[in-house]
C-alpha cells in the first residue's frame, strides 16, 4: 500500500487507532477477567494468568487497561466532535462577516488562550464536579474556542477564491455560500485538526484523572490507574504503573503519528516532502 510505504509511522498509528477502537467496542468480550471483581491474588506480578499482574485489590490490570481504553476512546471522540462543530461555526463566522464580529470572537479566543490549559480545565472541573460527562464538556469547551482560530484562517484563505465571488454575484445567500462552498473546502483542515488533537484529548483526560479531577473510580481510566494505584505502589508493584503508562504512551504516539501522516497527505503544501 502506497500510504504504508511512504508513511510507515503513520500506518503504525493507524493500526494503533484500529486496535483501540476494536478494544473499546469488544472490551466486554476480550477482557480475561472482570475488571471490577476483587480477588485474593493481590499485588501479583505479571504471569501467564495475569499478563500485566494484579493490583492491591486483586483486580487484573490488563482487564482494567482494556476497559480504560473504552473510556479514553469515548472521551477522545466525544470531545473531538463536540469541539469541532462550534469551532467551525465560530471560525467561519469570524472570517466571513469580519468587522465587529471578527474582533469580538478573536478577543474571546485571546482571553481563553491566555489562561493556562491545565489550570482552566481544573477550574472547570471544580465548578462542574468530577464525572465522565463533565470531563468531555470541560475539554470540548476550550478546544472549541481555540481551534476556531485555525478554522478562521482556513476560511479566510478560501474567501477570495473565484467561485466564492461568483456565488455572491449570482445572489447566493450567506448561508448557502458557507455550507456549499466554504465547509467542503476546509474539511481537509478539519480532518487534520481532529486527528492530531485526538491524542492530546486522551492525554488531557489522563492528566485530569491523574490529578483527581477526571473520571471518578471505580471506572477504569489510564490516568486514574497511574495516580491512585500506580503511584502508591510504584515500588512494591511497579507493573501497576508501567502497564497503563505504556498503553497511554503507545496510543498517544500512534495517534499523533497518524495525524502527522494524514496532514502530509491531505495538505498540498506538504506533498513532495518526506
Amino acid at each position: 500500500m502506497e500510504f504504508t510505504r511512504r508513511k510507515p509511522l503513520g500506518a503504525f498509528g493507524g493500526v494503533v487507532m484500529v486496535v483501540l477502537v476494536l478494544m473499546a467496542i469488544f472490551a466486554d468480550v476480550v477482557v480475561p477477567f472482570d475488571p471490577m471483581a476483587h480477588s485474593p491474588d493481590v499485588l501479583r506480578g505479571p504471569s501467564a494468568q495475569h499478563v500485566a499482574g494484579t493490583d492491591q485489590f486483586g483486580r487484573d490490570v490488563m482487564s482494567r487497561i482494556i476497559l480504560g481504553g473504552r473510556t479514553s476512546l469515548y472521551v477522545g471522540l466525544a470531545v473531538t466532535v463536540l469541539s469541532l462543530i462550534p469551532a467551525i461555526a465560530l471560525g467561519m463566522a469570524s472570517a466571513f462577516f469580519g468587522g465587529w464580529v471578527d474582533y469580538a470572537l478573536q478577543r474571546l479566543v485571546d482571553t481563553v488562550q491566555s489562561i493556562p490549559y491545565l489550570i482552566m480545565l481544573i477550574a472547570t472541573m471544580v465548578v462542574l464536579g468530577p464525572s465522565l460527562t463533565n470531563v468531555v464538556v470541560a475539554l470540548a469547551f476550550r478546544r472549541a474556542i481555540t481551534e476556531s482560530r485555525v478554522m478562521r484562517g482556513a476560511t479566510m484563505s478560501i474567501m477570495n477564491q473565484t467561485y466564492v465571488e461568483a456565488a455572491r454575484a449570482i445572489g447566493s445567500t450567506d448561508t448557502r455560500i458557507m455550507v456549499r462552498h466554504l465547509v467542503p473546502n476546509i474539511m481537509p483542515t478539519v480532518i487534520v485538526i481532529a486527528s492530531i488533537g485526538f491524542g492530546g484529548v486522551i492525554l488531557a483526560e489522563a492528566s485530569l484523572s491523574f490529578l483527581g479531577y477526571g473520571v471518578p473510580p471505580p471506572t477504569p481510566s489510564w490516568g486514574g490507574m497511574l495516580a491512585a494505584d500506580g503511584r502508591a505502589y510504584m515500588y512494591a508493584a511497579p507493573w501497576m504503573l508501567i502497564a497503563p503508562a505504556t498503553a497511554l504512551a503507545l496510543v498517544v504516539f500512534g495517534v499523533n503519528m497518524f495525524g502527522d501522516a494524514l496532514r502530509d497527505v491531505l495538505d498540498p503544501r506538504m506533498r513532495g516532502t518526506s
